[in-house]
């Protein structure tokens, strides 16, 4: 059975990192923009973080320039802001596309195992997959889902 421990994805020197570091531990995975009126998730992200971390939880954050071109051309300005305005500690991997013929494999993964509402495509940024700690799918939550609303699910994971 895949997992997401299957994929490899770029950090932003362009290194790849195999997501099997992360096993055994619960994850979410976010496409992100740094110019886009969900921003300020990256509070709340960072508030889930900052609570779960020492109980394992990983916050993987992709930026993404798909949705209205509301990410910055060069990556270190995108860490730059995300860390300077948000004080985001998790870690921002490379800019990607998540829809498309582009779309990086991990997220056509994510889509496939989880589809939205009405199709599986991601509609915008700050959609939200949350992953456990066997590297599967459990829930995909809307870019409007504020991170605090996923508290309970988290719980139910780490308990």
């Amino acid at each position: 059975m895949k997992t997401v421990y299957d994929f490899s994805v770029k950090m932003t020197n362009g290194v790849e990192k195999s997501l099997k570091e992360y096993e055994g531990k619960p994850l979410i995975i976010v496409n992100t923009a740094s110019k886009c009126g969900l921003t300020p998730q990256f509070q709340g992200l960072q508030e889930l973080y900052d609570s779960y971390k020492d109980r394992g939880l990983e916050i993987l954050g992709f930026p993404c320039d798909q949705f209205n071109n509301q990410e910055f051309d060069n990556i270190e300005e995108t860490t730059q802001f995300c860390q300077l305005n948000y004080g985001v500690t998790f870690p921002i991997f490379a800019k990607i596309d998540v829809n498309g013929e582009k779309a990086d494999p991990l997220f056509t993964y994510l889509k496939e195992e989880k589809k939205g509402l009405l199709s599986k495509n991601i509609k915008w940024n700050f959609t939200k997959f949350l992953i456990d700690q066997n590297g599967q799918v459990v829930e995909r939550y809307a870019p409007t889902t504020e991170p605090a609303k996923m508290k309970n699910d988290l719980e139910k994971l780490l308990s």
